[in-house]
């Protein structure tokens, strides 16, 4: 099995985030089995669509447990979009519907006075550094798709902001867990940087083989 692992439950642009991966030198494995989930050395878990879908894609694929698991063990997580939302406690998208529970908050509607879904380039402003930044500037442009946010249940998780009608959490972490609203993938050469960032890291702390001497990211871009 792969080293690095892009969780499948039936949603998200899996193809594009596999290709952002191997822009970075890296093969990641596209997998729906929890056995990948639980012996990957890093874990990518993308996602569109809503909440309860999400959770239901989850439950129905035994991989709940597997990836708060993986997320406990310590090795280096990246969530995007709902990967992001659905880390959280609880989601008020078509109701009320319980989420992995790994950071404390809630997903909640942007006002009905604003335009949904927020979508297009907006600046992602750092609250304070992070390694998954690394050359990218506060202030830099992503690409979001999304109608809800979160409000975390504790300010020191959130890395960056961004605002729409409110300033909300665009990326959010803790120890080995990072995340963001935005689609690194969609979102250009500061895009892919996030990414490499992000599997350079897991080879600082050892999660995966360092990069073969001499080797380059491949001339590709992901779309």
């Amino acid at each position: 099995m792969s080293e690095v692992v892009i969780v499948d439950y039936g949603a998200g642009n899996l193809r594009s985030v596999a290709r952002a991966v191997a822009h970075a030198g890296v093969e990641a494995e596209v997998s729906s089995d929890p056995r990948a989930v639980q012996s990957a050395r890093a874990l990518i878990l993308p996602g569109v669509g809503a909440a309860a879908d999400t959770m239901a894609n989850l439950r129905w694929g035994g991989l709940v447990e597997p990836i708060r698991a993986y997320i406990a063990s310590g090795r280096p997580f990246l969530g995007i979009c709902m990967g992001m939302q659905a880390l959280f406690e609880l989601s008020e998208e078509g109701g009320a519907h319980e989420c992995l529970g790994v950071l404390p908050g809630r997903i909640v509607r942007f006002s009905h006075a604003l335009t949904v879904p927020h979508m297009g380039w907006n600046t992602v402003e750092l609250l304070w550094p992070h390694p998954v930044f690394e050359g990218i500037a506060s202030g830099s442009y992503f690409y979001f798709v999304h109608s809800y946010h979160p409000v975390p249940g504790e300010r020191s998780h959130v890395i960056a902001e961004t605002e729409y009608g409110v300033r909300f959490p665009s990326v959010v972490g803790r120890d080995n867990l990072v995340a963001t609203q935005f689609h690194p993938e969609k979102s250009g050469g500061d895009g892919l940087r996030l990414y490499a960032n992000f599997l350079r890291l897991a080879r600082e702390r050892g999660s995966i083989a360092p990069q073969p001497s001499g080797a380059a990211p491949r001339a590709a871009r992901a779309s």
